[in-house]
């Protein structure tokens, strides 16, 4: 069967799902505004199918568009990617997404061997929540995410990557830092907690509310970084990685709340779309 399409109309394509208009588009990909616009017009032809609607000014993405989309993505991936099969480490390219603790605390040492042993790749980290992390490696975004909480997206291959231990803890000053502390105490207390949508959150309270039964007022904060700080200074109490809280554990500035809670135990993960190819990037960082 006769190829009806091309790499450079579906670089088209997605340089216009990515900037809503075709002469952003056009810019982003280094053609001029009738080019780009031709090619798109040959990719609708050779696929039977609009891809987009017009609203207002803007190109939005319709029903075939968002289905073709993570395909053209993963398919302009793999061309990159044959195009830098015989070059050198400078060709080396890895898209990677995070969740904030693993990005702030855990992925940094990782880059950094990776860019010791390929002094020349380059790397790009996206850091947001979970749910962030998996739409981006759904989208093609990324090449491939590391995530602490589940991720029950049908098209994402899930491999376990590390353990973790998570903590409750609360300032050195805090009343619940003296034992022994109930879990009605806790359930009464005011939490300081990651934002709904963070794999933390949504860890903490699997792993706490079997015990604790509710939380009871909560704030929420979307860096760890902020939370650590802010119970540490004296309000409520809070559960992060140890990693995120260690620094502070050993200063004595908080403490580990008493409470006859078992080991609160985790699984990162390292993700990726079941469509996308194993590049040569990809490989190597993970071996990193």
């Amino acid at each position: 069967m006769a190829l009806r399409l091309s790499l450079r109309e579906l670089e088209v394509f997605v340089a216009v799902a990515d900037q809503e208009t075709v002469t952003a588009a056009a810019d982003s990909v280094a053609l001029t505004q009738s080019a780009a616009s031709q090619a798109l017009a040959a990719l609708e032809v050779g696929l039977a199918a609009r891809l987009f609607d017009r609203v207002g000014r803007r190109l939005v993405l319709n029903e075939y568009g968002r289905l073709l989309l993570p395909r053209a993505r993963a398919m302009l991936d793999a061309a990159q990617d044959m195009q830098r099969l015989f070059d050198s480490d400078s060709a080396l390219h890895v898209r990677v997404g995070a969740s904030s603790t693993i990005a702030n605390y855990l992925l940094p040492l990782q880059i950094a061997r990776f860019q010791q042993q390929h002094p020349q790749a380059r790397v790009e980290l996206m850091v947001g929540n979970t749910a962030d992390v998996v739409e981006a490696v759904a989208g093609f975004k990324v090449d491939m995410g590391y995530v602490e909480g589940p991720c029950h997206h049908p098209d994402i291959v899930i491999e376990p990557w590390q353990d973790d231990t998570l903590v409750v803890f609360t300032a050195a000053t805090h009343p619940l830092a003296k034992a022994p502390v109930g879990f009605s105490q806790l359930a009464q207390a005011l939490w300081v907690l990651r934002e709904r949508g963070s794999g933390t959150r949504e860890e903490v309270e699997h792993l706490l509310l079997p015990h604790v039964g509710g939380f009871g007022e909560v704030i929420e904060m979307g860096h760890s970084e902020a939370i650590r700080r802010t119970v540490a200074a004296g309000l409520g109490v809070s559960c992060l990685s140890l990693h995120v809280v260690q620094e502070l554990l050993d200063s004595g500035q908080i403490v580990a709340v008493p409470a006859p809670l078992p080991p609160l135990q985790r699984t990162l993960n390292r993700i990726h779309h079941k469509n996308k190819s194993q590049t040569r990037g990809m490989e190597a960082f993970n071996q990193a």
